[in-house]
């Protein structure tokens, strides 16, 4: 007796572009590069001279670096690492809540609406601008830099913590809901547990990139290495900014890297959990 062969099922190919479509769009493209190259007004000959400039100045700040300064680069490091985790600490407390609010199935329709349209502002408008409006209030001081990286941080954590709410099993709340649990007990009991490891990831990941925008906020006031590496710039004195690129460049580094660790142990000890469960 012969055993039955398989026929392989047929697979979907997608279509290839037609080439009328090919070239509308690299028309559209090339015309974009057109019109915006002619309304930046570029100096070509300086561009062809970058790479040569470029490897002078990278002379003039490495070859060698001055360390003389590194004890307060470190410190201002230090400020700039802690401005960056007290705006993350200020995004989480504010956004996880109305990030809640903002998912379907948790907050009135009114509600959502308007908590999503405010995330929407906020992620549209940078940190340099929101550190340069409150300057005016709380003056040049590394807390505006912590303030900043906090408001902007909720218009981006906000919109994470609702997308992850609204991805989740339905199971657990139904299931809470079915013992007579209301609302606040489905958010305590069901989507919380469920969504915590993916949210505590998003906030480590908030704090890297506030480590790298809280250099960027140095250079409008706000203190911390960003300061000091604009003061140095500003005064030419190349091998004491070739030391802080270095510092700067070593510390995120390195805080990346612990904090990717953190987050790959948080998601999975919710992965093992979950297997865990479903057995």
């Amino acid at each position: 007796m012969t055993a039955p062969t398989m026929t392989p099922a047929k697979l979907a190919v997608p279509k290839p572009p037609s080439k009328v479509a090919v070239t509308t769009w690299s028309i559209v493209v090339g015309a974009a590069f057109l019109i915006a190259t002619a309304t930046l007004d570029i100096d070509w000959a300086a561009l062809v001279a970058l790479p040569r400039e470029s490897w002078e100045y990278a002379n003039l700040m490495f070859a060698p670096p001055d360390w003389e300064k590194l004890p307060r680069a470190l410190f201002e490091m230090w400020r700039s690492i802690s401005m960056a985790w007290l705006g993350a600490i200020l995004c989480v407390v504010a956004s996880i809540p109305l990030g809640m609010l903002a998912a379907h199935g948790v907050g009135p329709l009114w509600l959502r609406g308007a908590l999503r349209g405010i995330f929407a502002v906020i992620r549209a408008v940078p940190e340099v601008i929101i550190a340069l409006i409150l300057l005016t209030v709380t003056g040049l001081t590394p807390f505006t830099g912590a303030l900043a990286l906090g408001i902007a941080g909720i218009g981006t954590q906000g919109k994470w913590v609702y997308e992850t709410i609204e991805s989740l099993n339905d199971d657990a709340a139904e299931a809470v809901s079915a013992a007579g649990g209301g609302k606040l007990a489905v958010l305590r009991w069901a989507l919380w547990p469920a969504a915590m490891p993916a949210l505590m990831s998003f906030a480590l990941y908030r704090f890297e990139l506030g480590i790298r925008m809280s250099a960027v906020l140095g250079l409008v006031g706000a203190g911390g290495i960003g300061s000091m590496l604009s003061n140095y710039t500003n005064y030419r004195e190349w091998p004491t900014v070739g030391m802080l690129l270095i510092v700067v460049i070593a510390v995120t580094m390195v805080v990346d890297a612990i904090s990717g660790a953190i987050r790959r142990r948080i998601m999975e000890g919710a992965t093992a959990r979950g297997v865990e469960r479903s057995r």
